[in-house]
């Protein structure tokens, strides 16, 4: 299905446009990132931390990451400030690439076994169908961002996957 260098190829993808996205989210006021913007998770800041919930969410399935303490209701408040974001999106985004830098195709041939608080039963599922749901999580709240940033009058890098230099 997957190979462990599609695995590291998405994780330098989720770093770069986490990036692209901390710069054109920091240039806006935080009333500004804070303002209902009629999304799933409401505002700019919401999006971004409900995104970056399940990250650390996936990441304590994946690996030996602290699981987030609190539901995915709270996860629009995940972080107190902008400042206390920038560190943990960083902070999560080199985990994330040190996960997969170590991850073998092997490894993905297993399968995952959690509890669901969202189904409240326990789940077993092939790991490397997580690791694209993963993936695509990142993907799909990154472009309710990119389009909040768009309608704030922000111009967010572009996020075409091939654009991606080899060196991001």
């Amino acid at each position: 299905m997957i190979t462990a260098d599609y695995c590291r190829m998405m994780a330098r993808y989720n770093d770069w446009q986490s990036r692209s996205q901390l710069t054109s989210a920091g240039a806006l006021q935080q009333q500004d990132r804070d303002m209902d913007r009629g999304a799933f998770f409401g505002s700019i800041t919401g999006t971004l931390n409900h995104l970056l919930w399940g990250d650390r969410m996936w990441m304590s399935r994946f690996s030996n990451v602290e699981k987030p303490g609190m539901p995915i209701s709270a996860s629009p408040e995940m972080t107190g400030s902008w400042e206390a974001y920038v560190a943990m999106r960083e902070s999560t985004n080199q985990i994330i690439l040190d996960w997969a830098n170590k991850l073998t195709d092997a490894a993905l041939g297993g399968d995952l076994h959690w509890y669901s608080g969202a189904l409240k039963r326990d789940v077993t599922k092939p790991l490397a169908v997580c690791v694209v749901h993963f993936f695509n999580h990142q993907t799909h709240h990154r472009g309710q961002v990119h389009a909040m940033l768009t309608a704030a009058g922000l111009v967010p890098d572009d996020t075409d996957l091939f654009a991606m230099s080899e060196t991001a």
